[in-house]
């Protein structure tokens, strides 16, 4: 058993008033590290509240609580570009889920579930919050990755194909345990927060580290395209 896990860290010195640069260069130059070292870490003081955390992961537990005739009438329709609704994965997949996807809030393709009836203004209003969190991380690696100013933002300005997933992985059996396969995301940004079943590992030299459940922590995960954008950083110099 691994006896490291990935970094946390305090993002409260980017909502205080006042300046607080020594304090921002301290995050900037330890999420600099983190990204260097495993790619992953995890933040707190990230200003989305606690109990909204709370209510997201419950109201979409009952959700998937319903039985499939409820949850098919929220299925995706046929324009949008990625299956945004109720989907699950096919029988043969060997990644055993079942997931909820959403677009920003004022996107056309969104279908919302009628029932829990509080899930669509609950997943809305997080989902914004997660966007001003992402907004702020893609200025700090923007900085990390010693880009021109406002590379990243320029770069992944399109806001309308940023989406959230909540998803339920169905229970292990005797012969296989379920789950996602390894992969990488092929994003920028990825946040990821469990509920207390937990099981979100991450790989560092071969080595499995299972992120261990830290009440109201979000695991911030850089897809493909910041390591793209670091390989091509080291190229240009």
């Amino acid at each position: 058993m691994p006896n490291s896990t990935i970094p946390t860290i305090d993002l409260s010195p980017f909502f205080k008033e006042g300046d607080h640069e020594n304090e921002k260069n301290k995050v900037i130059e330890i999420i600099g590290q983190a990204c260097s070292e495993y790619g992953f870490f995890q933040i707190t003081n990230h200003g989305v509240p606690l109990g909204l955390m709370s209510q997201a992961l419950e109201l979409s537990k009952e959700f998937f609580g319903y039985p499939d005739e409820e949850k098919l009438k929220s299925s995706p329709g046929s324009s949008a570009p990625l299956p945004a609704g109720y989907s699950r994965q096919p029988e043969h997949s060997l990644d055993k889920n079942e997931y909820l996807l959403m677009f920003p809030p004022d996107s056309n393709f969104n279908v919302y579930p009628q029932n829990p009836p509080q899930l669509r203004e609950v997943v809305e209003d997080i989902f914004l919050k997660l966007t001003k969190i992402g907004l702020l991380l893609e200025s700090i690696l923007n900085e990390c990755l010693g880009l021109p100013p406002n590379f990243l933002k320029e770069y992944n300005c399109d806001r309308s194909w940023d989406f959230m997933a909540a998803i339920r992985y169905f229970p292990a059996m005797e012969s296989e345990s379920n789950g996602i396969t390894e992969h990488e995301d092929a994003n920028c940004i990825t946040f990821v927060f469990q509920d207390e079943v937990g099981g979100l590992e991450v790989c560092k030299n071969k080595e499995w580290i299972p992120v261990i459940l830290t009440q109201g922590t979000i695991v911030v995960n850089l897809g493909d395209v910041i390591q793209r954008d670091r390989k091509l950083e080291h190229i240009a110099r």
